[in-house]
């Protein structure tokens, strides 16, 4: 588990990457700013950014994220900030290593250097902090809106912006209105590089989406074809846009929990992990050995879970029918179990900062046992069915493919990454929450194609199925939660016994707990990748800014990349091989 406690500058001083750009540019070039979760951080003017990024990329090959922060409002923000932040989250596999890099804009000079010409997947990262907080990437290839409307008016996560439409004019949709709207999602060729006709080929465009069954969910590609050969295309996303980041700012710690829950929304509790261990890591919190077993059980639960749906409509998508029914019957089995355990189904929001809500039920060890001990048959059953099959090993191997390299400069992570023959899983290279104590092996491919991404998956669902057997045989015994004064709620028992855990619970409940200021970044191996949730804490009851990394977000910018050039029916099973939620990549 990553440390708790404030990095100090000697520590910083000591780190050999930090002493390599010292040495490097000179230790004036940079401020260093101690953070909770001990990563260490270092604000860069803009002048040396892009010298900076291009020496780090050596060491740190994948771009995990890129995002703004809109420091106006920050009571407690480092020296070295202004009015707005651009972060920088770089990382290492080998040794897993991660740094962040920073550096401070105002608002009369509001512009950055494009990363785009170092790491390729800065470019989307780049027209969202633009989207959102109107921040300038000088030199990127085409700074547009992403996640909101072309005739959106001001950035939505600045802190003068609206957070609720009963705070903005009256929405209305006229006819004149509503053709403005339709002319400005018109997609023009012109606008991306691509050319109509060429002396002997006139190209056509063609939408697939928003409302397709094959994109799974509001998502667009704009193609451009020659006969069916997809010679270009522009991923369209921002259908599916609610505004989680913004909605973290009016929630209290407590209360953005269940918000956690539908972002991978196949995910279930697995989105609560990355976002209560970020806020543990604020406050110093320890987890009970209890509680850690208890939340590895169930998010492997649901990475099954989630793997099922992949399986199912991956086969689906290539044409096959059966296996989504038998697999969709296993899925309903196990949220049988995580009904009976939280409550809830697919969102039951049952991670608290601390540790779980509830103990686990009684005969909650039958329910586990009989699924996972029936499972490897069905799985052996859904091999002959579905990854034998001899047509859809045609529609899916060789294509989509790519390499390692190609995955760490779109930030594709997780099974995807993996699928490339890259031996890399942060559950066992950099255990957290108690996953050092637990024997599994980490699937891997070679190939990097559609075939291969499904391969991977489903040895996972075989590997989650040891580690839940692992979790029943080893099942602590002792507290489900924390007894920190800021866990939320206290245990129900303890608030019957004392009138002071009572206060707590009635104030952590209703006002919310106060968390101390600083920033906290907390990485998982999600169902779908890495998530990793970026906390900033002013000192209050709600978080001053809260940053998603979602690994579905990197995985549809990759798409040209690995469709261009190929059939319409070809890229029908790469969407199917990426595993992706719109929700996941949206937000």
């Amino acid at each position: 588990m990553i440390g708790s406690t404030m990095l100090n500058a000697e520590a910083l001083n000591n780190n050999d990457t930090v002493g390599e750009l010292y040495a490097r540019f000179g230790a004036d070039s940079f401020m260093p700013q101690a953070t909770a979760d001990n990563m260490p951080t270092l604000w860069v003017e803009r002048a040396k950014l892009l010298d900076v990024l291009i020496h780090l990329k050596k060491q740190f090959p994948m771009l995990l994220d890129l995002f703004g922060i809109d420091e106006r409002l920050r009571e407690h923000k480092p020296e070295a900030a202004k009015d707005f932040t651009v972060v920088y989250h770089l990382m290492a596999f080998r040794p897993v290593a991660e740094i962040r890099i920073k550096t401070a804009v105002s608002l009369d000079e509001i512009a950055v250097p494009s990363a785009v010409s170092v790491y390729p997947n800065a470019n989307w990262y780049e027209r969202e902090a633009w989207d959102m907080y109107g921040i300038e990437f000088s030199g990127h290839p085409n700074l547009r809106r992403i996640l909101l409307p072309p005739t959106w008016q001001g950035h939505a996560l600045r802190k003068d912006h609206p957070a609720r439409a009963t705070e903005m004019e009256p929405f209305s949709l006229d006819d004149e209105k509503q053709q403005q709207e339709q002319e400005a999602l018109l997609f023009k060729p012109e606008d991306w590089g691509m050319q109509r006709t060429t002396d002997d080929t006139e190209f056509m465009f063609l939408n697939l989406g928003p409302n397709h069954p094959s994109v799974h969910g509001v998502f667009r590609i704009a193609l451009q074809l020659d006969g069916e050969v997809v010679v270009d295309s522009v991923p369209d996303i921002g259908y599916h846009h609610r505004g989680a980041e913004k909605m973290a700012e009016r929630q209290t710690w407590h209360s953005f929990i269940p918000y956690t829950d539908r972002i991978d929304y196949l995910g279930g509790v697995m989105n609560n992990l990355a976002y209560v261990m970020a806020v543990e890591q604020l406050a110093d919190i320890e987890v009970p050995d209890r509680a850690k077993v208890i939340r590895i059980m169930m998010s492997e639960l649901f990475r099954i879970s989630s793997h099922l749906v992949f399986y199912g409509t991956f086969a689906q998508d290539v044409g096959q029918m059966s296996p989504v029914f038998y697999m969709f019957a296993d899925r309903e089995r196990l949220l049988g179990i995580v009904e009976a355990v939280t409550g809830g189904r697919m969102h039951p929001a049952w991670f608290r900062i601390g540790g779980v809500a509830q103990d686990l039920p009684k005969g909650w060890e039958k329910m586990v046992r009989e699924f996972i001990d029936a499972m490897p048959a069905r799985l052996d059953h859904y091999q002959k069915m579905a990854m034998d099959n001899s047509i859809l090993k045609q529609r899916t191997q060789g294509v989509g493919a790519y390499n390692t390299q190609e995955a760490m400069d779109w930030g594709i992570t997780g099974a995807s990454l993996r699928a490339t023959g890259f031996d890399f899983d942060l559950r066992r290279d950099r255990p957290y929450g108690g996953y050092d104590q637990f024997e599994f092996e980490v699937p891997i491919a070679h190939n990097g194609d559609c075939y291969d991404r499904a391969v991977v998956r489903i040895e996972e669902i075989r590997q989650s199925l040891h580690i839940i057997r692992q979790c029943m045989d080893n099942m602590p015994e002792g507290p489900y939660k924390s007894e920190h004064k800021l866990t939320t709620p206290p245990p129900k028992e303890r608030t019957l016994q004392d009138i002071e855990t009572l206060i707590h619970h009635f104030l952590n409940v209703s006002w919310g707990p106060v968390m101390p200021a600083g920033e906290s970044s907390f990485p998982i191996e999600a169902t779908k990748g890495i998530n990793n949730y970026h906390l900033v804490s002013d000192g209050g009851t709600q978080s001053y800014r809260t940053r998603i990394r979602t690994p579905s977000f990197p995985a549809l910018q990759q798409i040209p990349l690995i469709s261009n050039g190929l059939m319409i029916a070809d890229m029908i099973a790469i969407i199917a091989s990426i595993d992706f939620v719109m929700a996941d990549v949206d937000r």
